[in-house]
């Protein structure tokens, strides 16, 4: 679907039957997997890609200036598939994302799921900047077993030259494409604007072994919204949605229908 006047073309994937939810994927691009699977099976789940992160159309990104117009374009974007009432649900950046357009329109949004958010800072407690891991690194960060079908499936890369060189460009600029609305700091001023959805039902989740986002980042967005409840998943680093799909759906799924 395009917004902001014609100019940006974003991707979203579609699939299910039930009350509307809108997922928005962290820094790495969307993974559909079993985590969106298993909330379709329940909900019409709407899975947004970032600009710049849909196969393509790597240069959108360019058109959307500020974090303000990204807001802004998911506003349009839940408007032109005429979503009036939706759940939101986020990884990462996408959950700060989540927020950010929580907090533009309250009144559209039931409830609110957030997945290991960044969009808070305590200068104690830095979120570690990813942009700045080496390839060895940057998975040891995001998931707990590296070894695993998630980190594998995000970060092997193929043997075949071509195809590798292809696998690590659309990483990198799926990085850069995000991170764009992230660093230097991921501090853009969600502090002043969250009191606006401090009424809303929320459920914080986060990877026991989070290395990236420290956990009492769970307490800061506990602190600022008044209806929030936190799920620890085991086994799990950065990406609980990822590596273990099951028993994030499971949390996911329940909350939305409480």
């Amino acid at each position: 679907m395009t917004v902001w006047q014609g100019r940006v073309p974003l991707g979203v994937q579609i699939d299910g039957k039930g009350p509307a939810v809108m997922f928005f994927d962290g820094p790495w691009g969307l993974t559909w997997g079993p985590f969106l699977e298993a909330l379709a099976r329940v909900f019409t789940v709407y899975a947004v890609e970032h600009p710049g992160t849909t196969a393509g159309e790597p240069e959108t990104v360019q058109r959307v200036d500020s974090l303000w117009d990204l807001v802004l374009c998911y506003d349009e974007l839940l408007d032109g598939l005429g979503l009036q009432e939706v759940a939101l649900v986020g990884h990462s950046f996408g959950a700060m994302m989540a927020c950010e357009v929580a907090a533009q329109r309250p009144s559209r949004v039931r409830r609110l799921a957030l997945l290991d958010p960044i969009g808070l800072w305590r200068d104690d407690a830095p979120v570690t900047n990813w942009m700045l891991l080496g390839p060895q690194e940057l998975p040891e960060h995001v998931f707990r077993n590296v070894e695993g079908p998630a980190a594998r499936a995000m970060f092997d890369v193929p043997d075949d030259p071509e195809a590798g060189a292809l696998a690590r460009t659309r990483l990198t600029w799926a990085m850069g494409s995000t991170g764009k609305f992230i660093w230097p700091i991921p501090n853009k001023g969600l502090k002043k604007r969250i009191h606006r959805i401090q009424g809303l039902p929320t459920l914080l989740v986060w990877g026991e072994g989070d290395r990236l986002v420290p956990r009492v980042y769970a307490e800061e967005f506990s602190r600022r919204l008044a209806h929030t409840r936190t799920e620890i998943v085991k086994d799990a680093g950065h990406a609980p949605h990822l590596e273990q799909p099951e028993a994030t759906a499971r949390v996911v799924e329940a909350f939305f229908k409480g």
